[in-house]
């Protein structure tokens, strides 16, 4: 007897990821089974159900994928942990109190929780992780240059500190005591160790990011580029999938590409 269909739950319903999403979660064989937008309010060209409360979003599927915003977190993680709906959480820019909610939703439902759902981004964090445990900070600078669109109200971006807290992790130190962003004036010599960024904004990029590794030698530049954020959403759907019938716990995407999370 074949499997019901997965029931996803989008939240954000309205945004620009969650208009996509609700594209591709019938495209990729699952029910789309409602979303959230702030009031309850329909969406133009969207038909299924609205709520206004994530509960009751969450008592209608099997699986929600959350791309909204740091302040919903700790609503999102309490509802979900209540009723028991599994989460795909593409939310960045979390303080710790938010990520201890996450955490503690983790302990009683099964999460994927990354800063970016595309392969391409999965891969070349994990590159970059191997790059800094193969390229000591003594004698390879390490800076993460990202650009996006002129709207993005944060940098540097959710992405950007993934790779290089990966760089971070592969050398084997915390980002927080290394990093240096938004470096202006007379600022003086590079620290030695340091993990720089760059933000540039502009357009309407999607997202580019590149981890740049340089010595007196030899430069090594790893990219990616996305070219349209449907990439984000067919991650998404993709790990909504893969959460079926998964125990609770903490997952990335590294998980749902079936790599070794922690491998370096």
């Amino acid at each position: 007897m074949n499997a019901q269909p997965l029931r996803i739950g989008i939240a954000g319903l309205n945004g620009r990821v969650g208009r996509l999403l609700a594209e591709e979660v019938p495209a990729g064989g699952a029910v789309l089974a409602g979303g959230t937008t702030r009031d309850g309010s329909p969406v133009a060209g969207i038909d299924c159900p609205v709520y206004a409360d994530i509960a009751e979003l969450a008592r209608n599927c099997d699986v929600i994928i959350d791309f909204t915003h740091a302040d919903t977190v700790v609503e999102h993680a309490a509802a979900l942990r209540k009723v028991g709906t599994a989460w795909v959480l593409g939310t960045t820019g979390l303080s710790a109190a938010q990520q201890q909610a996450v955490d503690a939703a983790a302990r009683e439902v099964p999460v994927v929780q990354a800063a970016n759902f595309s392969a391409g981004v999965t891969l070349v964090t994990r590159l970059a992780r191997q790059m800094g445990a193969a390229l000591p900070g003594s004698d390879y600078d390490a800076e993460i240059l990202e650009m996006h669109h002129r709207q993005k109200v944060d940098a540097p971006s959710g992405t950007a500190l993934a790779m290089g807290r990966a760089v971070a992790e592969g050398r084997g130190i915390r980002l927080e005591d290394h990093i240096e962003s938004g470096r202006d004036g007379h600022t003086g010599p590079r620290a030695d160790g340091a993990i720089g960024f760059a933000a540039l904004r502009g357009g309407q990029i999607v997202g580019e990011h590149s981890v740049i590794f340089t010595s007196g030698h030899e430069q090594i530049i790893l990219t990616h580029r996305s070219f349209d954020r449907r990439v984000y959403a067919t991650g998404a759907v993709r790990a909504a999938g893969w959460l079926r019938a998964r125990a609770p716990g903490l997952y990335s995407m590294d998980n749902v590409l079936g790599l070794d999370p922690v491998a370096s």
